[in-house]
């Protein structure tokens, strides 16, 4: 196998381990999203086959000797002699340096909204709550228990009663 060929193969293999699939598909919300989804995983796991088997495999090595006899050896020694003087220039990555920085504070910047989207949905959740909470008891509920759970409107009517202040 190939430098290239092996690293390329256990870049996508990582890559692979790597992505929560589920954890994804349990974000989304609409069905267009969901087919949308589907075709990323399907389109993800083709390109990922075929970059396994491309590049896993060494090319057959050419039999000369065969085309010596079949076609005559003037010409096969032209094509292997030139076939031997290819050379293939080594990939040099100059793209990763220059946006791993930039995808890093990306995946910072990601973390900090998905922290804050969480402590906004546990805030949410608990106001839900208290809401549903509030439309049971609302029917018993005196003025007395409402302000108990919500001292500063007490406080704002009485200083508008303490200030002769009624609303109009």
């Amino acid at each position: 196998m190939s430098g290239l060929g092996k690293k390329v193969v256990d870049v996508t293999f990582k890559a692979s381990k790597n992505i929560d699939w589920e954890g994804m598909a349990k974000l989304l919300v609409s069905d267009e999203a969901r087919k949308e989804f589907t075709t990323l995983c399907r389109t993800f796991d083709e390109v990922n086959s075929t970059l396994q088997t491309k590049f896993s495999q060494e090319p057959e090595p050419i039999d000369w000797e065969y085309y010596r006899k079949v076609i005559g050896s003037l010409l096969v020694d032209m094509y292997k002699e030139a076939n031997e003087s290819v050379e293939i220039p080594k990939f040099v990555d100059t793209i990763t340096p220059q946006y791993k920085p930039k995808f890093d504070a990306l995946l910072v910047e990601l973390k900090e909204a998905e922290e804050k989207s969480l402590k906004e949905s546990e805030r949410l959740e608990k106001e839900i709550a208290e809401v549903q909470e509030l439309k049971q008891k609302i029917s018993t509920m005196t003025a007395d228990e409402y302000f108990e759970k919500h001292p500063e409107l007490k406080k704002k009517f009485d200083d508008e009663i303490r200030n002769d202040y009624w609303g109009y």
